[in-house]
């Protein structure tokens, strides 16, 4: 993208972002802060997965993109029956449970290591589903993890979408002109029946091809879908690289890990990275952001991330 059309982009995504919080419906952000304050990662880590098990979520996979943090995916059978009820809905099957030990503040000042809170935070499944256009009511999902952690604030928006944005917007979303939609994924490749495309998946991430390795798999019931959690540690595709680059906040959006792989029917694709960053950073800026991260920070990340996933099936 040359400096013109970056500009262009920047401009038609400002106008998007100042016209978005004027569509109607209730307003949601992509995180739920759950609790903050002193402690151990690894043991607020245990804490919390007693309290998801004893609530009667599965906890599928954890996976610690950076030091000072765990993430732990969970599902459950209403997860699993709103992702059933959406083709392409299994992106939704696994919400993310996060325990951060703060490492900035995201407001350009000095930040004394000695202040660091430990934050626990959960994906909004109300959120999650409208970015996945999936219809199914999971607000039962939301409240359950709310009673099991705590619930203080909803975050993880910025600029025009600071309020957050409303579910008839989300489901309708893209960063801005010309990038991508939900409907715009990247294609992996095409196998001879569902179960040989899961094989493939699978092999790919044991072998860690383009240094990916998986976190989860949610297999939906009564569907051809299959969600994969996939780690990425290289370079720019690196998922510690992009976070630490474009996270704003005083509170982490450590849930935008891990990325995901669909197998659906014998089909295989990943959501296209300027639409699944975009989503998990809503309201990231183009460019000139002098207290935090922008999309220009990671220029190379979309095309490094689909190669990473194109690496897994073999297609690269």
């Amino acid at each position: 993208m040359n400096v013109t059309k970056m500009v262009i982009a920047a401009c038609a995504a400002f106008l998007m972002l100042v016209g978005a919080n004027t569509w109607a419906g209730d307003l949601l952000k992509p995180y739920v802060l759950a609790s903050s304050g002193p402690g151990d990662v690894a043991k607020v880590t245990d804490e919390v997965k007693a309290k998801l098990t004893g609530a009667g979520f599965e906890v599928v996979g954890s996976y610690s993109p950076f030091e000072g943090s765990n993430i732990l995916v969970v599902t459950n059978d209403e997860l699993k029956k709103a992702a059933a009820s959406s083709k392409r809905g299994g992106y939704l099957a696994g919400m993310r449970v996060t325990v951060t030990k703060q490492y900035g503040n995201g407001k350009g000042a000095a930040f004394n290591p000695a202040d660091a809170q430990i934050q626990v935070a959960f994906t909004n499944p109300v959120y999650w589903a409208a970015a996945y256009r999936v219809s199914a009511d999971v607000s039962a999902v939301k409240s359950k993890l709310a009673a099991t952690l705590g619930a203080k604030e909803e975050y993880g928006s910025f600029y025009g979408f600071k309020d957050g944005i409303s579910a008839d917007a989300l489901k309708g979303y893209h960063y801005t002109v010309m990038m991508e939609y939900f409907d715009d994924p990247s294609d992996l490749g095409e196998h001879d029946s569902h179960e040989e495309a899961v094989k493939a998946v699978e092999a790919g991430l044991a072998a860690h091809a383009g240094g990916t390795s998986q976190v989860y798999r949610i297999d939906i019931p009564g569907t051809d879908e299959t969600v994969f959690g996939v780690a990425m540690t290289n370079g720019c595709s690196g998922d510690e690289t992009t976070m630490k680059a474009v996270d704003m906040g005083p509170v982490h959006n450590t849930g935008y890990a891990p990325y995901e792989i669909l197998v659906t029917g014998k089909n295989v694709e990943a959501l296209y990275a300027r639409f699944r960053i975009a989503i998990a950073y809503l309201g990231l800026p183009m460019m000139a952001n002098p207290t935090g991260g922008t999309f220009m920070n990671i220029m190379c990340a979309p095309g490094a991330i689909e190669g990473a996933m194109l690496s897994v099936t073999g297609q690269d």
